[in-house]
């Protein structure tokens, strides 16, 4: 709690700045949840983020809640939370497993996730339980779709 508080008071001092495109990036190679998380799959085990649409929403991000390597994660399910300057989200699990790896960086670099949420700003490694949830997941092409439909009802 204490390094909540003092990542959202260093966030007025310490401001990330985040150049705002208007348009998000979606890469091909990735499935996307309806709740704006991604997922890259190598193996049984997957890596975990929140996407380039969810940041750019968000906002400059301050603090990022991960969960503790071995915490047992279940699609739909909330396992962490991310602040921003505007607003706090939940980070939902697209799959269900086991977490095998956090990205620590995220702890002192929050903003890793506004400027490479793709790479660098990742959040969970996840060892799958059924990868067949991934079938459940949008491609690239849909999720740019639900975010068009999404974007054009605000």
């Amino acid at each position: 709690m204490a390094s909540r508080l003092w990542a959202s008071r260093g966030a007025s001092y310490l401001r990330v700045s985040v150049f705002h495109r208007g348009f998000s990036s979606v890469l091909k190679d990735l499935k996307y949840a309806d709740s704006h998380e991604w997922v890259k799959v190598d193996g049984n085990s997957a890596t975990v983020g929140i996407t380039d649409h969810a940041q750019d929403h968000l906002g400059d991000v301050v603090y990022v809640e991960l969960p503790e390597v071995g915490t047992t994660v279940t699609q739909g399910s909330s396992f962490g939370a991310v602040e921003s300057v505007k607003a706090t989200s939940d980070i939902n699990s697209p799959i269900s497993g086991k977490v095998i790896e956090v990205n620590e960086g995220l702890n002192s670099s929050p903003g890793l996730v506004n400027a490479s949420p793709y790479e660098n700003g990742w959040i969970i490694k996840v060892e799958m339980g059924n990868e067949g949830e991934l079938n459940t997941l949008m491609d690239s092409d849909q999720y740019s779709k639900f975010c068009e439909e999404e974007d054009a009802k605000h």
